[in-house]
């Protein structure tokens, strides 16, 4: 597994891949690609174009299939993000709640726009669809696994400021 254009599923790769294959009957391999995938993101902290063509040779499916799926859920990262991917929801009814606000302090706050990683590589911020919870926006994710609620701007600051401590533990 080196760089973007050249991805080789390593044996340890391919035997966490067979798990996951296995859970579904042979004609029907391809029901393992998010999995396979979010395995790839776990290993190198994005999915790869590379990657996704290894995926699709592994599952015997067209590549088109795998970028389709990689490009409609943004818990896919198809490029190097920050240690701390904070998704903000961006949809209608976080906007008139601030969401963009939220988007914009951000932003601000880290010296970043909309999508970009600071120099440092902790943080990436970026728009995100609806999250499922428009009455306590404005909502985000960060690293989408922890969902945060109720976003003020004194939240956002609190919570870079925690996880900018958290990163210097590590």
């Amino acid at each position: 597994m080196t760089s973007s254009t050249d991805y080789t599923l390593s044996d340890a790769t391919r035997a966490r891949f067979d798990r996951e294959v296995a859970k579904y009957p042979d004609a029907q391999r391809q029901s393992a690609v998010m999995a396979c995938l979010s395995i790839v993101q776990q290993e190198l902290g994005y999915v790869s174009r590379a990657a996704e063509d290894a995926i699709a040779a592994y599952l015997r499916m067209p590549p088109i299939a795998v970028y389709e799926v990689t490009t409609f859920y943004n818990m896919y990262n198809q490029r190097p993000v920050g240690k701390f991917k904070l998704n903000v929801c961006a949809n209608l009814p976080c906007q008139l709640r601030d969401g963009q606000k939220a988007i914009d302090h951000l932003c601000s706050k880290l010296g970043i726009e909309q999508g970009g990683t600071t120099a440092d590589g902790l943080f990436t911020v970026q728009k995100s669809e609806c999250l499922g919870a428009c009455a306590d926006s404005p909502v985000m994710l960060v690293n989408d696994r922890q969902m945060c609620s109720f976003m003020t701007n004194e939240r956002l600051d609190e919570l870079i400021d925690v996880l900018r401590a958290e990163s210097t533990k590590a």
